[in-house]
């Protein structure tokens, strides 16, 4: 992030910005990350098989109950009124983002919905739709596809980004991004505050998401 930020703002491609590096704890990562609400729309017996879900039929994937709503209100109530208080920024929703890639992007998309009066912005890189770690019988996508149904925010207050590849974990992504594009379309999100963009033979990795960090950078921050 901060040679792709520093890059873009001494080109002046992007107004001049801070970037606010939350840290996670990779046990608590989907606890804090995956979207409640649309989980707690699920059924008692979906939510049981999902808390049970394992990565590789090894470890667990959740290590409690998941806290999404709770890690939201740490970010809105503590962390940025403490950041607005130490340091120059902009306070409002149209100089404020939030950003993630896989389950970094789900909940970015999440926090934008939730807080809309918060950020005016997100920008969601390889979202993991499927919300673990296989898509057949999954009920989680549509769960999040009805809810973004009804709680997307203003389109013309807000800025969405997605991208996915078709590579490792990003190959179960294509079909599922289609299907969030199509609610894009029907909440009335154009070209002026949407972007989703696909790019071929790039993996889930650190490595492809910076290749491409400038673009919902510039997206979102441009001058």
């Amino acid at each position: 992030m901060d040679d792709i930020a520093s890059e873009l703002m001494q080109q002046k491609k992007v107004q001049p910005f801070i970037v606010v590096g939350i840290w996670n704890a990779d046990a608590k990562r989907h606890l804090d990350y995956f979207p409640q609400k649309p989980f707690e729309s699920l059924s008692s017996k979906q939510q049981d098989s999902i808390y049970a879900t394992k990565r590789n039929n090894i470890s667990v994937v959740f290590a409690g109950k998941i806290q999404s709503d709770r890690y939201l209100k740490f970010i809105v109530n503590e962390l940025k009124p403490y950041i607005d208080s130490a340091y120059s920024t902009f306070k409002g929703p149209s100089h404020t983002f939030i950003a993630g890639s896989s389950m970094g992007g789900l909940i970015s998309m999440y926090a934008i919905c939730e807080y809309p009066k918060v950020f005016g912005g997100a920008a969601c890189l390889s979202t993991h739709w499927p919300g673990i770690f296989t898509i057949e019988n999954n009920p989680i996508p549509d769960a999040f596809l009805n809810y973004m149904r009804i709680h997307l925010p203003d389109p013309k207050k807000h800025k969405l980004y997605f991208d996915y590849g078709d590579q490792t974990l990003d190959a179960m992504y294509p079909p599922l991004q289609a299907k969030v594009d199509e609610v894009l379309k029907a909440k009335g999100y154009t070209s002026k505050n949407w972007m989703t963009k696909y790019f071929p033979g790039e993996s889930h990795s650190e490595k492809s998401w910076h290749k491409r960090l400038d673009i919902p950078l510039v997206f979102l921050l441009k001058q």
